[in-house]
């Protein structure tokens, strides 16, 4: 009989909800973590009385993290206080238009007539419908099963669904079908990046992520997206997992081609089942460096994985702002002059030095618990980056990058209306050069692999691995990064390691 010891590698979120899962499945479980502290990319600055959330900003399918808490315990609402946002976000276009656009499906389209003229919310509403389909053709056999050639056949045989997906258009093709006002065009672009990728090049199935967004609502946790992660750690130890931190894994041993258990630079510790929270690339290695598993274990995996884009990073500004404007948007968007401008911020992605004039997100939330006093903002400053690679792109470590990088940031910020050079308390910046060392991300990437190439979705590796007992879970595994899919990689692997034949 296969030993009940399950031990996951990372605390991650999808860590630590792979780890809630199998203890309350009856499984004993050890979850390791390198940092001092669970979370991930979930993470928290203070400094000077503010507090930053570090990771991301938005909670979308709600249903999602009530199913982990309900599944688990006691329901979400008796945990957190989730908040659903009246306006997802303010978006500005490079003529100076401004658009608020609501958390209410039903009132985005009077919005976008008023702002944009007549037409423009029968383009999106258009659009949405499309999406809408796509997601209900994918989100039972794709987004929450594992993948396998079974449910791609199961799409693939529905002629209906097939082309709702449209696996042989682009995120930015299928738009144009719909979107005939360049603006709403750069706002469906702006999707893309929520998985690191090129709109350009990502497929038309992204269509799914604004439509999720929409329909769901945009939703925030009262004290910051980082309670997220310390509720989801609670109620593992409620359940009885171990967790250790500042605990690096150096090694994921196997035995008789079944995985037998992880070693750290302290013990070898014995598991029947191997939960591994890392970036994939870190767990079957590749581009020269070595993985966690044993030399030639994992090479089909490690092939498949070569064949991918690495997502892109983010370059951020964490500051803390003399004075408070109760106006402030939660979310707000300053995009480029163009959708030209924009394009040459996906091409930077590849390149050696970072987008000149990006786009510019903000979140700022209206919450006392992230402030020193009542006439402060913490605001949360993120342009999408290049990932941090000296050998063939960009030097995030290189003197005097990120700080001339920041200047050109809040420059920009000032030219499309929001100048707040003059209100700064505080200011922290963190390169994709950091977030490599915090996370062990390779580069930096956000998401492990990004969406760009229309089979990108079936080369990112499977929860169930090459390896007997092994399973990959968390952002660059299926189904993908972002909380919902990360929470529903989790519950997917947990099934797969609690019935094995799932």
């Amino acid at each position: 009989m296969t030993d009940p010891h399950v031990v996951v590698v990372g605390g991650g979120l999808g860590g630590l909800a792979a780890a809630a899962r199998l203890a309350a499945g009856g499984r004993r479980v050890t979850l390791l973590e390198q940092a001092e502290r669970v979370g991930g990319k979930l993470g928290t600055v203070e400094v000077g009385g503010f507090r930053f959330d570090t990771g991301p900003s938005l909670v979308t399918m709600p249903p999602v993290l009530e199913r982990l808490f309900a599944d688990t315990g006691a329901p979400l609402s008796d945990v957190l206080d989730l908040q659903r946002l009246d306006v997802a976000a303010r978006y500005r276009f490079g003529d100076g238009v401004e658009v608020d656009v609501p958390g209410e499906r039903a009132a985005i389209g009077p919005a976008l007539d008023a702002a944009l003229g007549d037409g423009a919310g029968a383009q999106w509403e258009a659009f949405l419908r499309h999406a809408e389909r796509a997601w209900h053709a994918t989100h039972e056999h794709f987004l929450e099963s594992p993948v396998s050639p079974a449910g791609l056949a199961r799409l693939s045989l529905r002629v209906r669904d097939l082309a709702a997906v449209a696996p042989w258009r682009s995120l930015r093709g299928v738009g144009a079908r719909y979107l005939r006002d360049e603006r709403l065009g750069m706002l469906l672009d702006r999707y893309a990046t929520y998985s690191g990728s090129d709109p350009r090049r990502a497929p038309a199935a992204l269509a799914v992520v604004p439509y999720v967004e929409q329909e769901f609502g945009s939703w925030y946790v009262r004290g910051g997206l980082r309670r997220l992660a310390e509720a989801v750690a609670d109620r593992c130890r409620a359940l009885g997992v171990e967790i250790r931190t500042g605990t690096r894994v150096t090694g994921i041993d196997v035995a008789g081609g079944r995985v037998s258990g992880v070693r750290t630079d302290d013990e070898a510790l014995p598991a029947g089942d191997v939960v591994a929270n890392a970036d994939a690339a870190t767990v079957y290695g590749g581009a020269g460096r070595p993985g966690l598993l044993p030399r030639g274990v994992g090479a089909t995996a490690r092939w498949r994985l070569a064949r991918t884009t690495p997502s892109s990073s983010g370059f951020v500004l964490l500051l803390g702002l003399e004075g408070r404007d109760p106006a402030t948007p939660h979310h707000r968007v300053l995009f480029p002059a163009s959708r030209a401008a924009y394009d040459a911020e996906f091409d930077a992605y590849r390149g050696s030095a970072p987008a000149a004039a990006p786009t510019v997100y903000v979140h700022a939330p209206d919450d006392p618990a992230l402030r020193p006093d009542e006439h402060s903002e913490a605001w949360f400053v993120l342009v999408t980056a290049p990932r941090h690679d000296p050998g063939r792109g960009v030097d995030w470590d290189a003197p005097g990058l990120a700080e001339r990088y920041a200047d050109r940031i809040l420059d920009l910020m000032a030219e499309r209306g929001v100048d707040v050079r003059h209100r700064i308390r505080h200011r922290v910046v963190r390169t994709p050069a950091d977030l490599e060392r915090e996370t062990l991300s390779p580069g930096g990437s956000i998401y492990g692999t990004s969406s760009d190439g229309a089979l990108a979705a079936f080369l990112r590796p499977a929860n169930r691995s090459p390896v007997s007992g092994l399973h990959l879970v968390g952002g660059s595994s299926h189904p993908g990064g972002g909380l919902p899919l990360v929470t529903l990689s989790a519950e997917i692997t947990a099934r797969l390691v609690l019935s094995p034949r799932a």
